[in-house]
């Protein structure tokens, strides 16, 4: 098992990674081109790191123009003969690439912890999401199909559902496997390809999907990895020849996105940010409150979109919540993501941290009361004490108008706030600008049905939080973005729809 990989020198014809124990991916940046790479394009090569210990992994080399016009170009040469596969036929391929993925999970999962930073635990989930998504869109691949219309006097209709073409991915660095998979799973199933863009953070374990999708069999250039930034991105989306962008990530980044799209008339799909609320009545069963409260706040580290950082808790409930609670997040075991009890690894770069410490400064400033953690934790084993740690932080005496309560952390940070009525909360719940998730607890079923159908958020969870299922949709309302990643809606996002007329009589004609 891996314990600690080898220090990678970098190196600067892109990204150089050593052997993971199962497999070696040796120079994987754009996969697809490995024998017929150009120059590099744009020459600001940039150090990737291990936030576990903080130490350099590797140098990534953003791609210029010529590199994205020849991924698209690539993928273009491959939707060319995936779209005119049947549904069937992609389907296996995909199978394929799912049951190659369950073969590496552990390496996957590793590999992700490098270089993410989230615990080894959360790692071997993400993985089995990613396979799970593949594995449910290719059910649905060869169900694709139109609908036939009857007409008067025999003439008939029908409609066909189209792929869209070459279709970008950009992702984000907290799920960095995971989002390549749900990006690409319905993309590929509906009869499209991809260039996928993950974050520079975390550029590595996209590689390895691109890799699994050709040993499974796909066209070459079906699914490409480019690696970069702002500048990259900017390429990809105002790329002529790509039809769609999907992107997971911050509120500015998806409004610059959008608008870059609209140049080309490209359709987005934008998973973006989230404030959400956490809404829990005196009648909950405690222990599955603070279970559903922790989860909220704490799944890798605190990074996580649609994590429901503004916890609202009934007044008469609220001691005795806050007691369980803080006693729980102090528990939570803080070190080395690679080994199997630890439950919080480090965030995802220095700079993070430091954003996210200096929130918990602020809400002090503001009032707030610091009940456990929000400090710069170092753990005792000298190889990770460059590594980026914080000790989970519940803040109370929180209210609506703290920067704490409206701003998303995006760190380990949970904001208390107290509240008396059903109507009350549910004003406070929604007065944010995003709406990516909410929350409910309550024994009260109508009160739950209520409630959620009163709440501003795309992904609403009753006496549950955080789960999901690669066969719902996810996305959000407002600010949080639209479309959804997931789930049988997601196809139309993927494919364009197209209507057929068909007469079988003469031309009724005016002239």
């Amino acid at each position: 098992m891996l314990r600690r990989l080898p220090v990678a020198a970098p190196l600067a014809a892109g990204l150089r990674w050593l052997s993971t124990g199962s497999g070696v991916v040796t120079d994987p940046l754009n996969y697809w081109a490995a024998q017929r790479r150009p120059s590099r394009g744009q020459g600001n090569k940039e150090n990737v790191y291990e936030p576990a210990t903080g130490r350099v992994l590797c140098c990534l080399d953003p791609c210029g123009a010529g590199e994205v016009d020849q991924a698209v170009k690539a993928a273009q040469s491959a939707f060319s003969h995936w779209s005119k596969m049947s549904g069937m036929e992609r389907a296996r391929i995909m199978i394929e690439a799912a049951h190659l993925i369950e073969s590496r999970r552990e390496e996957i999962a590793e590999m992700e912890v490098v270089n993410n930073g989230k615990s080894i635990t959360e790692a071997r989930l993400d993985v089995d999401s990613a396979r799970l998504c593949i594995e449910y869109y290719a059910g649905l691949a060869s169900t694709l199909a139109g609908q036939h219309v009857q007409l008067p006097g025999g003439s008939f209709a029908y409609t066909r559902r189209e792929p869209l073409g070459v279709c970008v991915g950009i992702g984000a660095w907290n799920y960095p496997f995971q989002i390549a998979a749900w990006k690409s799973a319905p993309a590929l199933a509906c009869g499209n390809s991809m260039v996928f863009k993950p974050s520079p953070v975390t550029p590595v374990t996209a590689v390895l999907l691109a890799e699994i999708y050709a040993k499974a069999g796909a066209p070459e250039g079906l699914f490409n990895v480019v690696q970069g930034g702002q500048e990259t991105g900017s390429l990809l989306c105002h790329h002529p020849d790509v039809a769609k962008v999907s992107f997971t990530g911050s509120v500015p980044t998806g409004q610059k996105i959008m608008e870059m799209a609209s140049k080309g008339v490209k359709p987005v799909t934008l998973e973006l940010g989230g404030k959400s609320p956490l809404v829990i009545f005196e009648d909950s069963d405690l222990e599955n409150a603070v279970r559903g409260a922790l989860m909220a706040n704490f799944l890798s580290q605190g990074q996580v979109c649609s994590n429901g950082t503004r916890v609202f808790v009934q007044s008469s409930m609220l001691p005795e919540f806050v007691q369980e609670v803080v006693r729980r997040t102090q528990a939570i075991t803080i070190g080395d993501p690679l080994v199997e009890d630890t439950r919080m690894g480090a965030l995802v770069s220095q700079a993070h941290l430091d954003k996210v410490l200096s929130f918990v400064d602020q809400a002090k400033k503001e009032g707030a009361a610091v009940l456990c953690g929000g400090e710069r934790f170092v753990p005792s084993d000298p190889k990770l004490r460059g590594g980026y740690y914080m000790t989970p932080c519940v803040l109370g005496d929180c209210t609506d108008e703290m920067t704490c309560v409206k701003e998303e952390i995006f760190g380990p940070v949970m904001s208390v706030l107290s509240f008396q009525t059903e109507e009350e909360v549910l004003q406070r719940a929604n007065n944010t600008t995003m709406g990516l998730a909410a929350g409910v607890f309550t024994r009260d079923v109508r009160r739950a049905h209520r409630m959620v159908e009163h709440l501003k958020a795309g992904s609403c969870f009753i006496n549950n939080y955080n789960i999901t299922p690669v066969e719902v949709p996810f996305g959000g309302f407002k600010m949080s973005g639209f479309g959804r990643e997931n789930g049988q809606v997601t196809v139309e996002h993927y494919t364009q729809l197209k209507t057929v007329f068909v007469e079988m009589g003469d031309v009724d004609s005016l002239f």
